[in-house]
């Protein structure tokens, strides 16, 4: 049940536009653009707020079990806290290589084996309502991908089960979209809300394995406007791993609160996206860059 009457007295469409205006702020999104700052907290040690920036890390997909357990050895070895992984993964087109298939069930199972020996908080992508209570019994943070931005069944059922939310902005949304989407979330009662810039539509994005463009200024703009976590997605943003560092330095200086970052101990055998994946190699040196660089802005690392 909502928690409130959602009838606005005043509530026009006189400024229909894909930029957010003070009439948007006053009586649209009153939800999400709260001066009220909202820290996440996952656990005492892990939260999302203007002092930390936790690093999320892991493969596009939850690949096979030998593949989590490498990479979750890893990443409790370098001291990340949170792994993700998607076993129920939309991809562009319906075709699939025999390299590549959706773990599902077991994919999930797998994860819960990762919490148990290692510690770690698990991510993981909710792509259907039908796989919510599967999903809900691992993931520790629910992630609502950009196809599924503006699917408002899904985030209305995501919302209820008052979990932490990442919500990433579809490649052609505005950030009005954008935060019309997560006031749906924030008026189900559930305000652990991560919003996460994940690249842009472009004519130009440099790079002729780019399909995207990391928008930074969306980061500063929205830091600008709302309270709550902003991360950055610079892997799958960029689609090009010799760009995902700088991106995610150019973010951490944008002011964003935290980064999820796609890593594979062998990135060219990765069933989805092989280009954008960093290797354990890489991922060490990155990180040792974005603590360098968080230091100068007032953050830890976690």
């Amino acid at each position: 049940m909502r928690k409130e009457n959602l009838y606005k007295k005043n509530l026009s469409n006189k400024q229909p536009t894909k930029d957010i205006t003070l009439d948007d702020i006053k009586y649209k999104l009153p939800k999400s653009t709260s001066k009220k700052e909202i820290i996440v907290k996952i656990t005492d040690k892990i939260t999302f707020s203007k002092k930390n920036l936790p690093i999320i890390a892991g493969p596009n997909g939850v690949e096979s079990r030998k593949l989590i357990f490498n990479v979750a050895k890893f990443l409790k070895k370098v001291g990340v806290k949170i792994i993700r992984g998607h076993a129920y993964k939309p991809l562009t087109f319906p075709y699939r290589s025999k390299q590549y298939k959706e773990s599902m069930d077991i994919g999930m199972d797998h994860m819960d084996e990762v919490k148990k020996h290692f510690g770690l908080k698990v991510v993981t992508e909710v792509t259907e309502i039908r796989h919510l209570d599967r999903i809900n019994q691992t993931a520790d943070i629910l992630q609502i991908g950009s196809r599924n931005m503006q699917n408002l069944e899904l985030l209305r059922e995501i919302a209820l089960l008052q979990k932490p939310i990442i919500l990433q902005r579809h490649f052609g949304a505005s950030l009005r979209d954008l935060l019309g989407a997560a006031e749906h979330i924030l008026v189900e009662g559930n305000d652990k809300l991560i919003l996460c810039e994940r690249g842009v539509a472009a004519p130009h994005t440099h790079k002729e394995t780019s399909r995207f463009m990391l928008d930074i200024q969306a980061i500063v703009a929205l830091k600008e406007i709302t309270k709550f976590p902003i991360i950055s997605d610079p892997s799958h943003a960029s689609f090009w791993a010799p760009w995902v560092k700088p991106l995610a330095l150019a973010s951490v200086a944008a002011g964003c609160d935290g980064l999820i970052i796609e890593m594979h101990p062998n990135p060219k055998k990765s069933a989805v996206d092989p280009l954008q994946p960093l290797n354990f190699k890489e991922f060490q040196d990155t990180i040792q860059s974005i603590k360098n660089t968080a230091r100068l802005f007032n953050k830890k690392l976690i």
